[in-house]
């Protein structure tokens, strides 16, 4: 089976950091595009970082950029998320990706999920002091 498993949520203050781990099953990353996307209470879900398949390519959100970093190890066949300087509106539940390569360049696409074929079961990040 092709799985995709998170780890690394919890509770944080306002302005700590917390690192997110993706990690694949039954499939290699080596040729997936990684996204993370998350999910606040009561609201939709919203595209937060895209990987390309080389790690060449990033994108974020408007909201987390200069706070959070994505990077893959495809020797570890795991994607992360370094979320720094986290703020209460970061709470949600915190999902990994994985699709064809070619989508991070489409912003609007991805923060759709469009393209996305694995999906994780998400990890609860709450940021609250």
């Amino acid at each position: 089976q092709l799985q995709l498993a998170e780890s690394g949520g919890g509770l944080v203050q306002p302005g700590k950091s917390l690192r997110l781990s993706c990690a694949a099953s039954g499939f290699t990353l080596d040729y997936y595009t990684i996204g993370w996307f998350r999910q606040a209470p009561g609201k939709e879900r919203e595209g937060v970082s895209c990987i390309s398949s080389s790690g060449g390519s990033t994108t974020y959100a408007d909201s987390v950029k200069g706070r959070f970093t994505i990077s893959r190890d495809n020797a570890k066949n795991t994607v992360y998320l370094q979320m720094n300087s986290l703020k209460p509106e970061d709470t949600a539940a915190y999902y990994c990706a994985a699709g064809k390569d070619g989508l991070c360049s489409r912003w609007n696409l991805f923060s759709l999920g469009y393209g996305m074929n694995y999906w994780g079961k998400g990890t609860l990040v709450t940021v609250s002091s």
